[in-house]
């Protein structure tokens, strides 16, 4: 079974969206219905701007943790890969 994943969104406004899931894909369905999140349904449309595997829930939820923490520059260089 994959591991859970930590996501970052890019909104129709330019505004970033972090979240955590066990199933990107179903997540990612769900952003794009507007189910999601309520700040995501107001932002429509929405595109994957990263992810990344991580080893356990815990793990997922320390890393979206640590990167709503980021101001929006360094979040944009984590996208970017720096």
């Amino acid at each position: 079974m994959p591991g859970p994943w930590v996501y970052m969104l890019r909104c129709a406004d330019g505004s970033l969206y972090t979240g955590w899931t066990s199933d990107l894909e179903r997540r990612l369905a769900a952003h794009a219905a507007g189910t999601a999140s309520r700040y995501t349904r107001s932002r429509l449309p929405i595109e994957l701007a990263a992810s990344w595997e991580l080893e356990d829930r815990t793990a997922a939820r320390r890393e979206e943790a640590r990167i709503k923490r980021l101001d929006r520059d360094a979040k944009l260089r984590l996208i970017a890969g720096d």
